[in-house]
């Protein structure tokens, strides 16, 4: 049985060598890269990327290329993507992990809106408006 994150973090934490603990724990490792998780939240979801990109409000050969792992991907985007799949809010931040993007974090407000777009299961453009209505850059706007 695979062991969750917390249990992993308390064995490190005891661990006696870090060799031990990764020979132990190694079926236990994720080898995902952006392309991957996204591929497995398709399905795991049971959306096509068709339906995802189309909601997501990027550019549909840009975000094609995102799935493949051909394009370096924007934290932007990334949300953009997150956003369009109704993500939970933790999956958006292993996603960001993934993509090698700042995490969201509830002390910014840009972010907290963003997380609270997730959690309520807003689209992309209801997002912007909130961003917008609280003076904030848009999700597929200026750089953050």
């Amino acid at each position: 049985m695979k062991k969750d994150t917390e249990q992993l973090e308390n064995e490190l934490a005891e661990a006696e060598s870090v060799e031990d603990f990764l020979e132990e724990n190694r079926k236990n490792f994720l080898d995902y890269t952006c392309a991957k998780y996204l591929s497995y939240l398709l399905v795991e979801k049971n959306l096509t990327k068709s339906e995802v990109i189309q909601k997501s409000e990027l550019d549909q050969t840009y975000a094609y290329h995102i799935f493949a792992g051909r394009k370096n991907h924007s934290r932007l985007k990334i949300i953009a993507l997150a956003l369009s799949m109704k993500l939970s809010v933790e999956e958006p931040q292993r996603l960001l992990y993934y993509a090698g993007a700042k995490r969201l974090y509830v002390r910014n407000e840009w972010d907290s809106i963003i997380t609270f777009a997730l959690k309520n299961g807003k689209s992309v453009l209801e997002t912007n408006e909130l961003l917008k209505n609280s003076g904030e850059s848009p999700l597929l706007g200026d750089n953050k």
